[in-house]
């Protein structure tokens, strides 16, 4: 990646998450206390505050353009609820400071005397601005809000190729040792990616496409939410929440419907499910006689094997529309039968884009775990989790790779997770 390119994802990635939130009141941007959400006008600054914090501040030795910044913005300082309590700048003072941070970086990024290490912070901070614009779609979700008005995408009609009819069953992937991770020789990798080491996989057969709406609804008129040893926990999560259908369906006058922001849409059967959590793709996958994959089965399919690992399934070139769904080009998920050229060589169809994947797996530390400079990025989340693969619509592209680890408590049903299934 050029210093050029770099300082253009930086500039890039402020005008994204401000357009996330451009549309909304100065309530909306308040937003009600909830366990799951931020206050809007508060994250907004966050972002800008860490990537002030890391690259222009440490890396780069500048003054805070902020003198209280570390006082209202740091999340590692300041509780959940508290940030419904803070005193604010203003809605303009608080764009313009992201701006202006966003602005700098840029600069910074394109001086020629710029270190490494700077430029290293610059794309940790890009990506931090990546996954906050994915995390405030979650927020528009959650709170019924309308599409934000996406420049280039919500207004834009996209080709994801034709949809085929050659998606159903499970492709045979072969097995062997692997390493499993990151390689010290690749671009980028957080923490939790550190580091490759060899891992055995047998053989297996996963599913070439992730689980439908159509097939979801099958389990649940099927008994699926109140049979309870089909459930890993006995049935307790239910019990305890009283669900009956993933969080954003309901029962129409001519059947299922799901919320897709602030609008009821009919349910797309070749659609993959989503807004599902841990709890529900388990239990789907035992009602189907099936299992969920491991980490390490999902990553040696996604890069068959290779010890040379390609960034996607396709190759190392960024996502384009024929091959995955994603950075918001769909509006919302696509049909499980497009996006054909993204398939790995054995034939696993939408393992980067479309859904998030639940896995088997609980998300620890690799063996030779190196903690990254913002420590609180994942250790203090090991064995409190399980761990999600493969992005969703919403995510950026270049946030995205083959050895990505996101990570969410069993529980969250506001994610664009999904999942797909392997044979026992």
């Amino acid at each position: 990646m050029t210093a050029d390119e770099l300082a253009t994802w930086a500039v890039d990635g402020v005008e994204r998450v401000l357009a996330h939130v451009a549309d909304l009141t100065d309530d909306q941007l308040v937003a009600p206390l909830l366990p799951t959400i931020n206050p809007l006008l508060w994250e907004i600054g966050h972002i800008a505050w860490f990537q002030e914090l890391f690259v222009l501040r440490r890396a780069s030795g500048h003054d805070p353009i902020l003198p209280f910044g570390d006082a209202i913005y740091d999340s590692g300082a300041i509780p959940h609820d508290t940030r419904w309590r803070l005193r604010l700048p203003s809605r303009e003072d608080t764009v313009d400071y992201v701006r202006t941070v966003g602005q700098r970086v840029a600069d910074v990024v394109a001086d020629s005397d710029t270190s490494d290490v700077a430029r290293h912070f610059a794309r940790y901070t890009v990506h931090h601005h990546d996954t906050h614009s994915e995390a405030l779609t979650y927020t528009r979700q959650t709170l019924g809000l309308p599409l934000p008005p996406l420049s280039g995408l919500t207004d834009a009609t996209v080709d994801f190729g034709v949809a085929d009819d050659d998606w159903a069953g499970d492709v045979r992937i072969g097995g062997g040792r692997f390493y499993l991770g990151g390689m010290m020789g690749d671009p980028f990798v957080y923490d939790n990616e550190k580091w490759a080491h060899p891992v055995d996989v047998e053989p297996f057969d996963m599913a070439k496409v992730p689980v439908t709406q159509g097939e979801f609804a099958d389990f649940i008129e099927d008994g699926g939410y109140t049979t309870p040893h089909l459930w890993s926990d006995n049935g307790r999560w239910v019990a305890e929440t009283g669900a009956r259908h993933p969080l954003y369906w309901r029962r129409g006058d001519d059947g299922w419907q799901r919320r897709h922001f602030d609008a009821w849409v009919p349910l797309e059967p070749d659609h993959p499910v989503h807004f599902v959590c841990w709890w529900e793709a388990d239990a789907f996958a035992r009602w189907a006689g099936r299992r969920l994959p491991t980490e390490a089965e999902w990553e040696f399919a996604a890069c068959s094997g290779a010890r040379h690992k390609p960034t996607y399934p396709w190759g190392d070139e960024l996502p384009k529309p024929h091959q995955a769904a994603t950075d918001w080009l769909g509006k919302g998920t696509v049909p499980v039968g497009v996006c054909a050229s993204g398939e790995t060589p054995e034939g696993v169809r939408h393992l980067i884009g479309n859904v998030w994947e639940w896995t088997a797996t609980d998300f620890y530390g690799y063996p030779n775990f190196e903690r990254d400079a913002y420590g609180e990025n994942s250790q203090q989340f090991f064995g409190e989790r399980k761990v999600l693969r493969g992005g969703g619509w919403a995510t950026r592209g270049r946030y995205l790779r083959n050895t990505m680890r996101n990570y969410f408590t069993h529980e969250r049903q506001d994610v664009i997770a999904g999942f797909r299934t392997c044979a026992r």
